[in-house]
């Protein structure tokens, strides 16, 4: 049985990357994989929870002091050499350095690396990736946007990048009439015009633009926004100030929004930038009409017209026309298409067939590394006192 070992920073806090390793490690373990997920920090909570009763194994490094924390880089590399993972597979800058430049210490058969995010970031994080791609078997990113972007600022080298996308259970994500009907009695709700936002409240997501476009719509429409952040606070005094506070509801942190997705009639996405956001893939399964900026990986998702339309990020004057426009369109318009956005996200970003992505690459890349390999020359060995050359597989 092969082994894959997936490296994340945290699971404690429940982003679109953090979401995409569960997906990928509970559909590997289906599959025959033997799965571990390693943090670097916290304890996994709930989600610890949810690997092991799908028999994933779960090991937090408990880092507390970044990469000064020794103490992490050490039991990484005593749990390499006892589980000797065939595939490590690390998200997420932090996590992706690590499982590079471990490899110095103990030998890996193939070190995967997965970007999710079209910011390639400040110089020190562009520096960390290229002083470090010499350790990495294959750099993966989930858009060709996201490609596009690292490879234009020269982080990557666009021969060994592959896009494989973001993916979704499309069998749990789905329109469900009585959920609907439900949820909108329980929030006196039954004939608002319910618009949905889902991202943690922070800059990137731009909450104001969205705020102030929904300010000035027609019809008295509602807004739930699903989602916590340090911004909170400021963004509820905002939709007091602009007299719509009565109908925008903050949930806070949903640990699973998929009621929300079957409650509202549109859904909204004001990000600055993306990397292939989740909550759109989500959206567009439960046959919600989608309304996203124009940015790198979100336009990958839109068919404008068809399954949403794009605005101008930072517009507000844009956002709210796309958003009056979807308002106004006829029951039959607005059912042609959620009915066209579910069945884009069923042919390109079901689970299953980006699974079989993953296990073609993983069986390519460990076709071409039989054996577990220290990428680390003589020079750096010997400063590591090891006593091992490059290549070495003990």
């Amino acid at each position: 049985m092969k082994h894959v070992a997936l490296l994340i920073p945290t699971l404690d806090q429940l982003g679109g990357a953090e979401r995409q390793v569960m997906l990928l490690a509970q559909g590997l373990a289906q599959r025959g994989w033997r799965v571990s997920v390693i943090s670097l920090s916290g304890d996994g909570g709930d989600r610890a929870t949810e690997l092991s009763a799908v028999g994933v194994a779960f090991l937090s490094l408990k880092m507390r002091k970044g990469w000064a924390d020794l103490r992490g880089w050490k039991t990484l590399r005593n749990w390499i050499r006892a589980e000797k993972p065939d595939v490590l597979h690390a998200h997420l800058p932090h996590a992706v350095w690590m499982a590079r430049w471990v490899r110095l210490f103990v030998p890996v058969r193939v070190v995967v690396d997965t970007i999710h995010t079209s910011a390639t970031g400040p110089l020190s994080r562009q520096r960390g990736y290229r002083w470090s791609n010499w350790l990495s078997d294959q750099s993966t990113a989930v858009s060709s946007d996201v490609s596009r972007a690292y490879c234009e600022a020269g982080i990557l080298d666009e021969a060994r990048v592959t896009v494989v996308p973001n993916a979704i259970d499309t069998a749990q994500w789905i329109a469900d009439s009585q959920m609907r009907a439900k949820t909108r009695r329980d929030h006196g709700i039954e004939d608002k015009f319910l618009w949905l936002a889902v991202g943690r409240l922070e800059s990137v997501k731009d909450y104001a633009t969205l705020l102030y476009a929904f300010s000035s719509l027609p019809y008295e429409p509602w807004l739930a926004i699903a989602g916590d952040g340090s911004l909170r606070a400021g963004l509820e005094r905002l939709s007091e100030q602009l007299g719509i506070y009565t109908r925008v509801t903050f949930l806070g942190f949903v640990k699973n929004p998929v009621q929300w997705m079957q409650t509202a009639d549109a859904y909204v996405l004001t990000s600055l930038w993306e990397g292939l956001p989740m909550s759109v893939l989500e959206a567009g399964a439960c046959a919600l009409p989608v309304v996203a900026t124009d940015v790198a990986g979100t336009r990958e998702l839109i068919s404008v017209g068809h399954t949403g339309l794009l605005a101008e990020a930072g517009d507000v004057k844009a956002v709210e026309a796309a958003m009056k426009r979807v308002m106004d369109m006829t029951p039959g318009e607005h059912a042609s298409m959620g009915a066209y956005a579910r069945k884009q996200v069923s042919e390109l970003y079901a689970m299953e067939p980006v699974l079989d992505k993953w296990e073609q690459l993983y069986e390519s890349l460990l076709e071409r590394n039989p054996e577990p390999r220290r990428k680390a020359n003589a020079t750096i060995a010997l400063l590591l006192g090891t006593g091992e050359t490059a290549q070495t597989a003990q």
